[in-house]
């Protein structure tokens, strides 16, 4: 049935929040700051705030790169430099990698069998830094990174310079496995393919998001493939 699948990278194939809080934790302690784990969980909760604005398009990439750490340390009265906290962290980011349970069997698994495609929103630099550290770039025939495309997801604008790219793509044989119901599944829908949902933590779907398929662990996927 389908022939071309799409995998989103952070907390689908590579554990983004083990590698946000190690990242930002030293790039705290880089611009001297106490990276308490109150000052951590703040910092992620600011950030998922400021993805979501990007994705509804009320901010541009740099813009979010930046102003996450400014209003972070605003609110928390901190007296440090957002912009070298930002290139820290940057930094950081760039060499760490963890896996989510089954990413790795489940690429071995499906790259001879299936033509594999890597959907992201992450910044080019570091998404390409951390394929190479985590060796699983060979089993992609395309990465597309939505810095280098020009569109984000959810955009249709995303998925569709995607397709434009990809010989012989047939979207009726497409789907597209992501963690984010606002950004990877949301966005495959309104590009007309078909989009399962990981959810490992079994939250509760968001109203007015539909999905083809949902799994709590990735080795699920190869029981409707």
């Amino acid at each position: 049935m389908f022939q071309f699948l799409f995998f989103d990278l952070d907390d689908t194939l590579l554990d983004f929040h083990r590698a946000e809080a190690i990242a930002v934790a030293k790039a705290f302690q880089a611009v001297g700051v106490d990276p308490t784990p109150e000052l951590i969980r703040h910092y992620s909760a600011v950030n998922k705030l400021h993805w979501q604005r990007l994705e509804r398009g009320e901010l541009t990439r740099e813009q979010v790169l930046l102003e996450r750490f400014v209003c972070l340390f605003r609110e928390e009265h901190i007296p440090a430099d957002p912009a070298a906290c930002q290139a820290a962290y940057e930094d950081f980011l760039c060499v760490g990698h963890y896996f989510i349970e089954g990413a790795e069997d489940l690429l071995a698994y499906l790259a001879p069998k299936y033509r594999l495609y890597l959907a992201s929103n992450g910044t080019a630099r570091v998404q390409e830094s951390r394929l190479k550290s985590a060796g699983i770039g060979p089993y992609f025939q395309q990465v597309f990174i939505s810095q280098k495309l020009g569109a984000n997801k959810p955009s249709p604008a995303f998925f569709h310079r995607c397709f434009a790219q990809i010989p012989d793509f047939d979207p009726q044989k497409a789907l597209m496995i992501g963690d984010s119901l606002t950004s990877d599944i949301r966005g495959a829908k309104g590009a007309g393919i078909a989009a399962c949902w990981f959810n490992p933590r079994q939250e509760a779907p968001v109203p007015g998001i539909s999905m083809d398929y949902e799994i709590h662990g990735l080795l699920q996927l190869r029981e409707f493939l």
